[in-house]
């Protein structure tokens, strides 16, 4: 019988999303991420120490037998809610989930959705408890070392990544220690010293992007083909999750700083927030903030409680926030007015993430297509 979804807060969530916000306020607020333009440096200086390392975000999902803090993707989607609020630049979802999770697959630490054929495929004496692999995560969990999965931003769950050098597009590359390297024998774990990182300029200046070269026969080999497939496939299924939650957070702060807006900007004398049109707009966005809400938490807890319908949940919560995403980032700039579409108000920060997660970990036309695969429904003719 399949549990049903758990969609609440805890009261273990709520104080781990005071302690993030609070520090997101003191050290990277809008303000700040809008200097970091004029800098060389995508990522504000010593906020990845204090998240991952002093409040223990990093290893939220990694048992604590295993070097983690053994929570859950519930208490991971509360942290991505509110980066995404503050459009935070920091490496979270790429090491902190992806990367995270891959491993933790490759350590024989996830059972289910798919986790369970990275064992019963080729996972060697590499693999598994105390291998290559649950030493980088224990490393990674402390917040000591960030590991990113070197495929496409814009790969998802079900697509498979290059398997040949050089490849574009990696969000985080910058901020790596160690490389993830899907190979056609396996996956590798390569020092970014070792590696040719060359940075891009993306549409979100917030999640850096780089093109990646690695040496052939570099690095250390974690898993053979098989395991590495399914442990890269369960990476970035947990990804794409709990992007639906960045999602979510991101749309929250839009529509709040819309109407905080709308409430002091007068026309008229009366604030505009009280002309019919505009009710009418915010309170139809705020329908669909409840809809994404609902869809970003049964993602986060479909994967925390490796639910066999993981795989269907995510798609539909990518699908939903993906788009409900964009168009409160739209609705904010626009109803800001002029002041809006300057350089100096943090609404196009907001657009230009809202738009660049839209089509990371799979665009919304193949989580559609993964959704119609899932559940035996036929495209039209």
């Amino acid at each position: 019988m399949t549990q049903p979804l758990d969609l609440l807060y805890s009261d273990t969530e709520d104080d781990l999303r005071a302690a993030v916000r609070a520090l997101l306020t003191d050290r990277a607020g809008h303000r700040t991420v809008l200097g970091l333009a004029e800098t060389d440096d995508p990522y504000v200086p010593g906020l990845w120490k204090s998240l991952a390392s002093d409040i223990g975000a990093a290893g939220l999902l990694v048992p604590e037998k295993l070097g983690g803090q053994g929570a859950s993707h519930r208490e991971a989607a509360v942290v991505l809610e509110e980066l995404g609020r503050a459009v935070t630049p920091v490496p979270y979802l790429t090491s902190a989930v992806v990367a995270t999770e891959t491993l933790l697959t490759l350590a024989g630490a996830r059972t289910g959705t798919g986790a369970d054929e990275a064992a019963a495929l080729d996972a060697e004496p590499l693999a598994g408890e105390g291998g290559p692999a649950a030493e980088l995560l224990a490393r990674v969990a402390s917040g000591r070392t960030v590991a990113v999965l070197a495929v496409p931003l814009s790969t998802g769950p079900g697509a498979e990544p290059p398997l040949a050098s050089p490849v574009a597009g990696v969000a985080d590359a910058v901020a790596a220690d160690v490389l993830l390297v899907p190979r056609a024998d396996g996956l590798y774990a390569v020092p970014a010293g070792e590696a040719t990182i060359e940075p891009r300029t993306p549409l979100d200046l917030t999640r850096p992007l780089a093109g990646v070269t690695t040496p052939e026969g570099s690095g250390t080999r974690l898993a053979g083909p098989g395991a590495a497939r399914a442990a890269v496939r369960r990476g970035l299924l947990a990804g794409a999750g709990l992007l639906a939650s960045e999602q979510l957070g991101l749309a929250e702060w839009c529509l709040e700083e819309t109407v905080r807006h709308t409430r002091e900007r007068h026309q008229f004398n009366r604030p505009v927030g009280s002309f019919q049109a505009l009710k009418h707009r915010m309170a139809q966005l705020w329908l669909d903030l409840v809809g994404a809400r609902a869809a970003a938490r049964a993602a986060a807890d479909a994967l925390a409680t490796g639910s066999p319908d993981a795989p269907l949940v995510v798609a539909v919560a990518q699908v939903y926030c993906s788009k409900v995403a964009v168009r409160a980032a739209e609705e904010c700039v626009q109803l800001h007015g002029g002041l809006g579409m300057t350089w100096e108000h943090p609404a196009h920060l907001a657009l230009k993430r809202a738009k660049s997660d839209q089509i990371a970990l799979g665009s919304a036309g193949r989580h559609q297509d993964a959704i119609a695969a899932l559940v035996d429904l036929p495209a039209p003719a």
